[in-house]
């Protein structure tokens, strides 16, 4: 019994695609004498023919791996890509840093080794984001002769 002549029908009236119409194999028979349109919407009327739900992503997987993730599971070496910093953000690493360096900066001023005048402009370096670290500021005092000589009294 060929009823797709009527599947055809049925998916024009039901406004969805072919595969999606539901036809039920006890009425094979009077779908296969259904012509015309009008016939197929009395017998979608009569519930021989009607339309499949759409199929849809489960999220049920998803939700599960998120409640685990929230508890801090799977986040173990093995499940990590890319690097340590690549994980960490972009404003944790640069707070980290600027702070270090302007923590040296107070140590230095504060200990007598680089004067206010030279402390200011180096403060207003590391803002600007010039020095890469620690280990580079004091690069570049030395490099500069920025360190203050102490006088013998």
């Amino acid at each position: 019994m060929d009823v797709s002549q009527a599947r055809r029908m049925a998916a024009d009236v039901l406004k969805v695609g072919v595969h999606r119409v539901r036809i039920d194999p006890d009425a094979l028979e009077l779908v296969d004498q259904a012509k015309t349109k009008e016939d197929i919407r009395r017998l979608i009327k009569e519930g021989y023919i009607g339309k499949r739900p759409v199929k849809g992503t489960s999220t049920a997987r998803a939700k599960k791996l998120a409640i685990q993730k929230k508890k801090g599971r799977r986040r173990g070496p093995g499940s990590r890509k890319g690097k340590k910093t690549a994980r960490s953000g972009g404003k944790e690493p640069r707070v980290r840093t600027i702070r270090a360096i302007r923590r040296l900066l107070r140590e230095l001023r504060d200990e007598g080794r680089i004067d206010r005048k030279t402390y200011r402009s180096l403060y207003r370096k590391a803002k600007g984001g010039y020095f890469r670290s620690k280990r580079h500021v004091l690069l570049y005092i030395k490099e500069h002769g920025l360190f203050v000589e102490k006088r013998e009294v």
